[in-house]
């Protein structure tokens, strides 16, 4: 039995105002974020996220196991946003962009997101319903990607040289510099696209390629649609917040991208057993990925790296 409708529109109801009270109360003025301020805002968004698994705990259309999903699914995209953090510190260090500013450009890119991951996770459940056998390309591709991970050195990217933003400049030209919070301006009777709205395109798209990852990986921990958005979405509204909380310390937890790794070859094998009919319950699942988690965020504090 599918999710009742009311189930939908309550939810976006409630993600319309809490963005809205977001964007147009506590945060009406670009300023920058301190790091007290990000940590409460942090817990708030966790907080209202085990409220929701709570409910579906409670609710008798969804039941424990529903609320495992959730947790288990929530946790997955909230580690793996953790990627997304050390893109989002590129990207402004290159167009050194002033930290007063990055609040709007996130809280658009995160908009953006929303409705992109919609796309995603309703395209990947109806391939998944329609052709089970995708799970052995989703598997594959998750336990690649977690091994790649794990050998690959970080590079460092151009900014510049983004498809998206290559194709944008032919369209529309850029101003040199940056004018306060605009995305675009006027000079001279023409219109400008300042290099903010490029560093809110390149954030774009660079969701599209983070999504090729956690939509798959939430993919095998459940086949219930709500189950898969909601959890999805909770995470990328959080994810703004757990960036200006730990931006200045990320550095710190060196195990943690070897964690995550760890964490997608583990459901990558998880979704590929499940097509040969062996499934991994839940709530091992759940314990195997906190676990991992916690071993790398140990592992970077008691761990000292080589000097020099």
């Amino acid at each position: 039995m599918g999710t009742s409708i009311y189930f939908w529109i309550g939810f976006h109801i409630f993600i319309l105002i809490m963005l809205a009270l977001d964007l147009g109360v506590f945060h009406k003025n670009s300023h920058k974020v301190p790091v007290k301020e990000a940590i409460i805002w942090s817990c708030i968004w966790i907080t209202l996220a085990l409220l929701f698994d709570l409910f579906i705990f409670l609710d008798k259309n969804f039941g424990h196991i529903r609320a495992l999903e959730f947790l288990t699914g929530y946790v997955i995209e909230y580690s793996l946003s953790v990627d997304n953090i050390f893109v989002f510190i590129l990207i402004f260090s290159y167009f050194t962009v002033n930290r007063q500013y990055q609040h709007k450009i996130l809280f658009w890119g995160i908009l953006g997101a929303l409705i992109m991951r919609g796309i995603f996770i309703f395209t990947g459940v109806a391939l998944i319903n329609r052709f089970y056998w995708i799970v052995i390309i989703f598997g594959g591709f998750l336990v690649y990607t977690g091994i790649n991970m794990l050998f690959k050195r970080d590079a460092e990217a151009d900014p510049e040289k983004n498809t998206v933003v290559k194709f944008f400049r032919k369209f529309l030209p850029v101003s040199k510099n940056l004018h306060d919070d605009k995305f675009f301006i006027i000079q001279n009777g023409k219109l400008f696209a300042t290099p903010l709205f490029l560093v809110l395109l390149i954030i774009e798209s660079s969701d599209l390629i983070f999504a090729a990852d956690s939509i798959p990986a939430v993919l095998a921990i459940s086949k219930n649609t709500f189950i898969i958005y909601t959890s999805n979405i909770f995470a990328i509204l959080g994810l703004r917040s757990l960036y200006f909380a730990i931006a200045g310390i990320i550095g710190y937890f060196r195990f943690l991208k070897t964690g995550i790794a760890f964490v997608l070859i583990f459901v990558g094998m998880k979704m590929l057993a499940s097509f040969f009919h062996f499934e991994i319950a839940i709530l091992i699942s759940l314990a195997v990925i906190a676990s991992i988690l916690l071993l790398s965020i140990l592992a970077s504090v008691f761990i000292k790296g080589r000097k020099g």
